[in-house]
């Protein structure tokens, strides 16, 4: 598997929630120009700039320096009966690949 950087996963992270530049800007209270850098690599966000990224996407700040490959669901909220359901329907796809 490749390893992806910082400013891909951020990238793919924000297309796969269907964000616009601008509309992360706008929520994370930085410029298009500074996240644009992020995206492109040729800027690295701040500490606080990351944890924002890794709350708004929902994943740790160690996956997006690339600590772990490993992302994390957030289920706060759920019901431990939402949350094995959840539990199981991963454990059903991972069969699924084993297989094929």
């Amino acid at each position: 598997m490749e390893m992806l950087g910082i400013g891909e996963k951020l990238r793919n992270l924000r297309i796969c929630k269907k964000l616009s530049l601008k509309q992360v800007s706008e929520r994370l209270g930085i410029s298009v120009s500074s996240l644009s850098a992020y995206e492109l690599n040729e800027k690295n966000p701040s500490y606080i700039n990351l944890l924002k990224l890794a709350r708004l996407y929902n994943v740790s700040c160690d996956y997006l320096i690339g600590n772990t490959e490993l992302r994390t669901l957030d289920v706060s909220g759920l019901t431990d009966r939402e949350i094995n359901s959840i539990a199981e329907t991963i454990s059903l796809f991972r069969e699924n690949k084993i297989q094929k």
